[in-house]
């Protein structure tokens, strides 16, 4: 494991991916594309996007398990209902829509050449090591999950 998995809350890659949209959005435009009102729509995306993440934490609560993305190892319980049925990772997504709402808000297209950068960081230092620690936790059972459930949704 590298030095920075698991260190860094993801709401912290969120903000931090959040800044680098509005200075690439300000410093580098490329075209501006959503003009008002049009882009406000942006943000119907991102309360979307926050219902579905509260949704998911409420089930880890349910679950009676820990929904702390540094400590997957306390891991009691797998949540695999609600829209765990179709990603592994509905916060993850959930946050990549919130930066896609906001992507929208800012109006530019330069800040959405940063939503794949933002998947790869989130992939390698969040969701490969709590998989790897999952896997070592839930066993066969982790295993079927993720036979069957897609780490994003595609």
């Amino acid at each position: 494991m590298n030095t920075l998995q698991l260190k860094i809350p993801p709401p912290v890659y969120l903000l931090t991916f959040m800044g680098v949209m509005w200075f690439v959005n300000a410093w580098l435009p490329l075209f501006h594309w959503i003009a008002a009102p049009w882009n406000r729509l942006g943000l119907l995306l991102i309360v979307v996007a926050v219902v579905v993440d509260f949704w998911s934490l409420g089930l880890f609560f349910r679950a009676h398990t820990t929904f702390n993305p540094i400590h997957p190892e306390r891991t009691k319980a797998l949540v695999t209902t609600g829209p765990y049925r179709y990603t592994r990772n509905p916060m993850y997504v959930g946050m990549l829509v919130i930066l896609t709402g906001w992507g929208i808000w800012l109006g530019g297209l330069s800040p959405f050449l940063v939503l794949p950068l933002f998947v790869w960081v989130l992939t390698v230092e969040q969701i490969i090591p709590e998989e790897k620690i999952l896997e070592q936790t839930f066993g066969g059972a982790y295993r079927d999950y993720k036979a069957h459930v897609r780490r994003w949704l595609w």
